[in-house]
Order: C-alpha cells, then structure tokens, then sequence
C-alpha cells in the first residue's frame, strides 16, 4: 500500500482537519530558536509515526537502529500506526506523554501545523547544521513542507503519481504504447473498454472523481494549475487549468457511457488495498495510481503483463509529458518538546542522510525525497519504478500548496468537482467563482 503518503478517504481527511482546528489556539512551545538541550548528552527520544504494516515496522526500526548506532547517546522509542488524530491530541496536551518528533501521512496539514505552532521551525536548525534545503530536496517537496516561509517539517519519502496499466489489454486492443496526451487517453480508453448490457466487462479506466487516486488534485496537476495568487486569494476561477480540467473529464466520463452507468459499475469495485482492487481483477486497464501499484498487483497473483507511465497531459501541454502530482511523508519536531536538539538529529538522519533515505524508500518501496538518494546507486529501480523516480524529478511536476485551512480548500475543490461531474453545475465559471470566494473565507477563518 502507499507508505509515503497514504491517500486519505474525504471523511477521514475532514476528521484529521477538524482535530487540526483545535490545535490552532493551542500549540506554543519552546521554539527552535531557544533550543537549549545538549544533543550530545544522554537522551531519550518519543518518536510516532503512522506506519502499521509488519515490513514497514520493521524497516522504520531498521532505520532507527542505524541511527542509534550512529548516536549512542540518544535511544529513541518509537510507536507506530498512529493517526493524526492521536498525533494532535498528544501534541494539545503536551506533557510527558507527547511525542518530541511526529511523521505523518497527511501533507495538507502542514500549513496547520505551521500555522498553528504545534511544529517547531526547522529552518534555524538547519542554518546551524549548515544543510541548504535547496540543494537536497526537489522544490516541489519543499513547497509543501512549509508555509510562509516556516519549514515546520521536512520530506520524508515521497510518492509520485502516474499511469498503471494493463499491456496485455493494451496489445489485445492493438495498442503499442500508453497515451502521452488527454485525447490519446480518451481514444484509448475507448478502445478499452468493454461493455456489457447495461455495465461493462471491463472499462478502459474509472475516471469519476470516488474512483480511488483519480481526485481532482491529481488530474489538475496535469494542467499545471495556480491554486494561489501572490496575494493569497484562490485562483480557482482565474487559472483556467481548472475549467480546462473538470471539462475534459466530464467530456470522457460522457464517452464511457454516463456518469450513472459508470458509478453503477465502480460500486462493486474491491477494496484500493486489497487484492480486490479492479485494476488486479481485470475491470479497469488503465488505473491513475502511485508507486506502490504494480507491487500489489503482482502480490495479487495478477496475469497480465504490467506497464507504468507518467499520466497524459492536455494536448496543448505535450511538450511537459512526464510531469505529475507529488505528494509525501512528512517530518517535525513538536514546539514543546524539551529535548529539540537532540530530536534535530534524528530528523536531520531519517530526511537528508543519503543512506538512511535510500534504505528506507528501498525497504518500503518508496520514492526517496532528496536528490541525493534518487540519484544514488543503491537505490533499487526496476524499470516500473523508473517512471515513478522520473515523474517526481519532472521540473513540471507539482502539488497542492500549504494553506493556513489545512487541506480544507481541496476538500472545497474536491466537493464541487463531484457536483460537476455529475452535472448538477449549470454554470461552470460561476460555480468556480463561488467555490473560490468560500475558499477564500476559509483560509480567512483559518489564519
């Protein structure tokens, strides 16, 4: 499954927000800048994390073990499977049973945490460990790892967002190569697709919006969207990337026979981390999906052959082929941690040491989030995993920025785009316009 960053269902992503709502008015602390505990001195460490799987346990132990080795003074304790949730609630508390570092799956609430002050700046940290965080990670992962300027956290293993597909279907079909642009997709997911009396046999891809990773965000990314003005306010309605978007899905959603006969079909699909999924079982041959897919569905006992490739890109933008959405583990020290230097230095290991990261992304199968560790000879990459590696390294390639409202203003966004794709929208600029100025409140109430 996705260990990097675990795509959320909207209802959990709105329970971790309004968990998040609270920390607002109750987080301060100490703050990096007055850290004064001796990182050398003996020490022990809280570390939560939300891994719960047995392999990426015991790769997350692995990895602290190295680190203790390099640093015996300091033990860390570790817990795992832990939710944002349970993540805030420590964290409001503080006290001796809150954690001193956090890694958490939920990138959209990073401008919360900065914003709030549940996560101390790093920034001052680094500038003493002398570490130019240009230099070691993509820009796109630092953009949303921060938020005005506060580096509340840091990249810790990435994931990458593409095409999964099924080559059999594909050479069955008669064709020889995945689409590189939106009406190349479109014509072959036509191609694809096989319908049976009122359902289908197969569909050539899911493309509503429930339809797992096929969100909003991934597909806009596609588009090369603005979500932000200079001045902060949403650019739903003046960035044309979104109509542009929401457009062309609807237009295939059509071309696969309806929204209602599409839903009808998705609604016995298995479950995303199952061997249920409909991608393993043959109903949909092409799935939007990360990193992790072809793993599983080869765990599955799968028997086509597999193929990966970045998503298709707008006709207009064929020349950005390559480019996708990007998104990722993150990694902070709590405010009110007393022992913040000492926990720099477990943060310093597990995001820029080259050998921590590539072990780790190796061991869970992830994309490691430094240049570094992409670039590094020890990183294991089959050929399906190359494209993953290529997309997060695409200059194109993007994400959706911090914001004060957590990830509020994409559950905003993903909101409308389900009443579009329906058809309940009469007036799409309109409609865009609104959406913008709630966002706009949002964020407003947020800071």
């Amino acid at each position: 499954m996705p260990t990097a960053g675990r795509p959320a269902s909207a209802a959990t992503a709105l329970a971790a927000l309004a968990a998040l709502a609270l920390l607002a008015t109750a987080c301060t602390g100490q703050g990096a800048a007055t850290a004064s505990d001796d990182p050398k001195a003996p020490t022990t460490l809280t570390f939560w994390h939300g891994w719960s799987a047995p392999g990426e346990v015991k790769a997350v132990e692995e990895n602290i073990a190295r680190f203790e080795k390099a640093h015996p003074n300091i033990k860390v304790q570790v817990t795992g499977n832990m939710t944002d949730d349970k993540i805030n609630q420590a964290l409001r508390a503080g006290g001796d049973k809150a954690p001193d570092v956090v890694s958490s799956f939920t990138t959209d609430s990073v401008g919360k945490f900065c914003n709030s002050g549940a996560f101390a700046d790093l920034n001052p940290f680094l500038r003493t460990s002398e570490i130019d965080k240009a230099k070691v990670f993509p820009a796109t992962l630092l953009e949303y790892t921060q938020y005005k300027g506060d580096q509340c956290t840091l990249p810790l293993l990435t994931d990458a967002y593409g095409l999964v597909y099924n080559k059999t279907a594909f050479a069955a079909a008669g064709i020889t190569e995945p689409p590189r642009t939106w009406s190349q997709f479109a014509e072959d997911a036509q191609k694809l697709t096989k319908p049976s009396g009122d359902s289908y046999e197969r569909v050539g891809v899911m493309p509503v919006f429930h339809g797992y990773e096929t969100t909003p965000m991934r597909l806009a990314a596609q588009w090369s969207p603005s979500y932000f003005a200079a001045d902060g306010s949403s650019d739903l309605a003046r960035d044309p990337a979104f109509a542009k978007m929401l457009t062309a899905q609807k237009d295939l959603v059509a071309k696969l026979g309806g929204y209602e006969k599409l839903e009808r079909f998705r609604a016995g699909f298995g479950d995303e981390w199952s061997a249920e999924h409909p991608f393993h079982k043959g109903l949909v041959a092409m799935q939007i999906d990360g990193e992790w897919r072809p793993a599983m569905a080869r765990e599955a006992g799968v028997g086509f052959e597999i193929g990966t490739a970045p998503l298709p890109v707008p006709d207009d933008q064929a020349a950005d082929y390559g480019k996708g959405y990007v998104s990722g583990t993150v990694m902070g020290i709590s405010a009110k941690s007393r022992k913040q230097n000492a926990a720099w230095e477990l943060v310093r290991y597990m995001t820029t040491d080259t050998e921590a990261v590539v072990s780790f992304a190796n061991a869970i199968h992830n994309v490691p989030s430094t240049l570094a560790a992409l670039d590094s000879p020890q990183l294991k990459v089959t050929p399906e995993f190359k494209t993953f590696l290529d997309i997060a390294r695409h200059p194109r390639s993007s994400t959706t920025p911090a914001r004060a409202d957590g990830g509020t203003y994409q559950l905003t966004f993903q909101d409308f785009a389900y009443r579009a794709e329906k058809g309940d929208v009469p007036d799409l600029a309109a409609g865009l316009a609104a959406t913008a100025r709630q966002i706009d409140t949002d964020i407003a109430k947020a800071e």
